[in-house]
């Protein structure tokens, strides 16, 4: 993974980028620990499996956060931040899930220097588990 400089007139509508995780339950711990998220559903096996998710589940935001790294390279360096985020959760994810964001610039916006992208983030059988659209600023170089 590499953020390298793109001024913002380098910026095409249709550049894309992705990024691959496995989630496991050291990470849903660790980001409890991190977030305070400690909902049973989460860190509570004997709990989780009493729900309708059959036992423990990521948390959304954990998941969710692999699209910080998708923005992150989609922005490049220097001068480049998030603006805004929508997100949709739409399926669990379950410890051992291997994950992949992918991010596609859909509109460029000239006169404030900002992108607009959206992004899907699907499990190992290709089922969608979060939509997103963002936004980012580029600073002048």
């Amino acid at each position: 993974m590499a953020y390298e400089p793109k001024p913002f007139e380098a910026f095409k509508i249709g550049d894309a980028v992705t990024f691959s995780k496995t989630i496991g339950a050291a990470d849903i711990s660790a980001f409890a620990g991190i977030c305070g998220d400690v909902h049973p559903v989460h860190v509570d096996e004997a709990y989780a499996r009493q729900t309708r998710f059959g036992g423990c589940i990521a948390q959304g935001m954990l998941t969710a956060s692999l699209l910080s790294t998708t923005a992150g390279l989609i922005l490049s360096t220097p001068g480049a931040i998030l603006v805004s985020q929508d997100l949709r959760f739409k399926r669990p994810v379950r410890p051992g899930d291997t994950v992949t964001a992918r991010s596609e610039i859909v509109e460029l916006i000239p006169e404030q220097r900002r992108l607009r992208w959206k992004s899907t983030i699907v499990n190992q059988r290709g089922e969608i588990v979060v939509e997103s659209e963002s936004v980012g600023q580029k600073d002048p170089a």
